[in-house]
């Protein structure tokens, strides 16, 4: 015992000596154990993922995946909401390390006094703990772990951080965590709107968040509420006004329904695993709210039709960015399950949509202008042979009219002369990423909507045309969907302004629906450039349009691909894009870019060059396009001397003879060319001699075949059973009264007369057609028939 006792006094006189010593040792061991014990993650819940317009309205949001709502964070801190919770829960949170002495002595006098617990020394950072913990079991040995990770908590995370980390954390009654979910759920605004009644309310609230749907909590909240206004006006926070006024304002009884106004991008932008929730947008808000119920209402017109499915997206030219977005309509119904698609980015036939694109090219590179003369005939190549929507054909129409008009075998015709493959490639670089095929399989029909496209990036890249065309100078850059996206520059930066303007004015020509189709007479009508489409079988309706502010895209149809005889782009989407449009200040016209044009003086009949043959006229082309096509449609004629009909020198003289320029078409070309243009001069016929011999030399200026053509091969067709079909070999003659006898490979056929259609069933290899006339004048043709093919119905 004597050893013992002076051992004790030993370590006591050692303690008093070195006490000043040991304890900042001990401090520094204690801060050196915090720095190097590892905190993870504090908090891996799941976030709902939540859509914001512009102005950080919320257009709508959905459940995280463990059934709660909790939004992210927001940009800004709610500043009165911060002073309300630190005025109700922890006044010394800036002067304690995450455990505060007085507290916890004041909590264990009172507790003891009353002979139980009734009262508590939780700190913000305390209570921060214990969500963290997810243990609401209040022993001893949870207060010491708690404590232990509140102290862990202050020492990596500031001050600001930590009320931040409680503000997202904490319960709010229902299935509602953190004040950026509670703030819209109760009162339908942002944390940092709040008023400060509503602050204190929500500052009240995590104490006790059942007391939200208990009977009588209510009023419980509400004492609670106006003693913290009563507390933040003692201290100054608030003036006495903005204490009387927040007193009168009510406590919410029930929680604000969650926004639809945009969910079908919500739910794709959720599915996508690349995208990380808030998604801020570029979506005005009252422009969407219009455009919603816009479409609803058209969406119940459409379904009188058999139509179930509409998607619209607007686009800000100025900003480069979506303005408004309906995905699809008829959300409220309950027999139909398309209505939860989001058709605005779900791949669909793009009809005649993707025509514009291809002008715009072949403007720029010189391979045509706006006024050249483009075929319009009976066109086939390899089995494929297009039409044009009224299954009728013109001859040949000006480059511009064929556009305006969505002609289509013009279309196909100049897209074989550009190139399938370099088209597709063009497409791609310019914002299509559903071309994944190669080119071959695409083929020709890619221009009537052989491929597929999103509406959301078709009418991007109609908006980035339409930039260009506003925007000589500088970089326009691509159409962004969200804030935290990046800025890459506009795929179509290498098409000129030129050309996209020279495009942009083709497309004012097209006949509006409806009561519009007069629109050139009213002063007040909206300038706009649109184009319509329609894909094969009448399964999807598009139209677009391009104004100086807005780039309108609106798709109509049935998301299941049914097809409708309604579902056409005039009568379906168009009605619509021009509803659209008058909710919107489009910002007058799109006028001539400065410096991207150049005047050539080109044939007024037939859009080439002018030779000293043409009447002549001066147009605007790309000031980089090297048009360089002479016209080759007017000849010199000589005629006898009553003009009626054409000589030569064997049977009239020189000097009786007239020479006259005459506009002369390919005979098949005039054949159509000549219905729908009366005033078309037809050349008049060779002068007999006097022992009615006429030249007979070259057949094939006064008759041509229409199938098939020079090099053509010749594909069979085949039936289901097997068996080959007939092909159809037509020719024109520019003599409405004359006759044709034909003749395969030296035998002879048959004779027709006005109509000139046989039909024929040759074997395969090389053959020899003649066409010989009334007067003996051959026409020679060479083809190859290939063999029998399987019926295609591409076309």
């Amino acid at each position: 015992m004597p050893r013992l006792k002076k051992g004790k006094n030993v370590l006591s006189r050692f303690w008093k000596k070195k006490s000043w010593q040991i304890i900042p040792g001990i401090f520094l061991l204690l801060v050196l154990l915090l720095w190097l014990w590892p905190l993870g993650p504090v908090f891996k819940e799941p976030l709902s993922p939540v859509l914001f317009s512009e102005d950080g309205q919320l257009l709508g949001a959905r459940l995280a995946t463990d059934s709660q709502w909790r939004f992210p964070r927001g940009e800004k801190i709610p500043e009165k909401y911060f002073r309300a919770v630190l005025q109700f829960e922890d006044r010394r949170f800036y002067l304690h390390p995450g455990i505060d002495p007085l507290a916890v002595v004041r909590a264990i006098w009172q507790n003891l006094k009353a002979n139980e617990v009734k009262s508590g020394a939780s700190t913000i950072t305390m209570q921060l703990a214990r969500l963290a913990e997810k243990n609401s079991r209040r022993t001893l040995g949870q207060k010491m772990k708690e404590a232990t990770l509140a102290l862990r908590l202050e020492f990596h995370f500031s001050k600001k951080e930590i009320l931040s980390l409680f503000a997202d954390q904490a319960p709010f009654g229902r299935n509602i965590v953190g004040i950026n979910a509670a703030s819209w759920f109760y009162f339908g605004r942002s944390p940092e709107d709040l008023s400060w009644a509503e602050a204190c309310f929500l500052a009240v609230l995590p104490k006790n968040p059942s007391l939200a749907a208990e009977t009588g909590g209510l009023l419980k909240l509400q004492l609670k509420r106006d003693r913290l206004l009563w507390r933040l006006w003692k201290h100054g926070h608030l003036s006495e006004l903005e204490y009387r006024l927040a007193l009168r304002e009510f406590v919410p009884a029930n929680l604000k329904p969650v926004p639809k106004e945009c969910q079908h991008l919500l739910e794709t932008l959720a599915n996508d695993l690349g995208r990380k929730t808030p998604y801020n947008s570029f979506i005005n808000y009252d422009l969407q709210r219009r455009l919603n119920l816009a479409a609803e209402t058209y969406g119940e017109k459409l379904l009188n039709c058999g139509l179930r499915n509409l998607a619209v997206v607007v686009v800000d030219n100025k900003k480069e960015a979506v303005a408004a977005y309906v995905g699809n309509v008829g959300s409220g119904r309950n027999f139909d399950s398309a209505q939860y698609v989001d058709v605005a980015q779900s791949p669909r036939s793009t009809g005649s949509i993707l025509k514009p694109f291809l002008y715009s090219l072949m403007l720029q590179e010189g391979l045509i202008n706006p006024e050249i003369l483009v075929p319009d005939i009976p066109t086939r190549y390899e089995g494929f042979r297009p039409k044009n929507f009224d299954r009728q054909f013109r001859g040949a129409v000006p480059a511009r009219t064929a556009l305006a008009w969505s002609l289509n075998v013009p279309a196909v015709r100049l897209l074989h002369q550009y190139g399938i493959a370099k088209f597709k490639n063009k497409l791609s670089r310019w914002g299509m990423n559903t071309l994944f095929r190669p080119a071959e399989d695409y083929g020709l029909s890619l221009i009537l909507g052989g491929a597929e496209g999103k509406l959301l990036e078709i009418t991007s890249m109609y908006a980035e045309m339409g930039r260009r065309a506003m925007q000589p100078e500088g970089d326009s850059m691509r159409i962004r969907l969200l804030r935290d996206e990046k800025k890459f520059p506009s795929g179509l930066r290498e098409l000129s302004s030129g050309a996209a303007y020279l495009t942009l004015l083709a497309l004012t020509e097209v006949n509006r629906p409806d009561e519009e189709g007069f629109w050139r007479n009213f002063n007040s009508a909206r300038w706009i450039a649109w184009k319509t489409g329609t894909s094969f079988g009448l399964k999807d309706a598009w139209a677009v349009g391009v104004t100086p502010n807005y780039t309108i895209g609106v798709w109509a149809g049935n998301a299941d691909g049914e097809g409708r005889p309604e579902i056409t782009g005039l009568a379906a989407a168009a009605p619509f894009l021009f509803e659209v449009l008058g909710l919107l200040n489009t910002g007058g016209e799109i006028t001539s870019p400065s410096g991207s044009l150049k005047r050539i003086e080109v044939c007024q009949d037939s859009g080439y060059l002018a030779t000293e043959l043409c009447p002549k006229r001066f147009i605007w082309i790309p000031v980089e396009s090297h048009f360089n096509q002479a016209c080759r449609y007017h000849q010199l004629v000589h005629l006898d001397a009553t003009g009626k009909y054409r000589a030569d020198s064997r049977f009239e003289s020189v000097a009786k003879m007239k020479h006259q320029s005459w506009f002369v078409l390919p005979p098949v070309q005039e054949y159509y060319y000549r219905i729908w243009h009366p005033d078309y001069r037809l050349l008049p016929p060779l002068r007999p001699a006097k022992n009615n011999q006429v030249d007979v030399a070259d057949g094939s200026r006064i008759m041509n075949l229409i199938y098939p053509e020079p090099g053509t091969a010749v594909f069979i067709p085949v039936d289901l059973d097997g068996q080959p079909q007939e092909v159809v070999f037509e020719a024109v003659h520019r003599q409405e009264q004359a006759v044709i006898h034909w003749h395969l490979d030296e035998d002879y056929l048959t004779t027709t007369r006005h109509f000139h259609k046989i039909v024929l069933n040759p074997p395969p290899g090389e053959h020899r057609l003649v066409l010989v006339d009334g007067e003996g004048r051959r026409l020679v043709r060479q083809f190859k028939v290939m063999g029998k093919q399987r019926q295609n119905n591409a076309g």
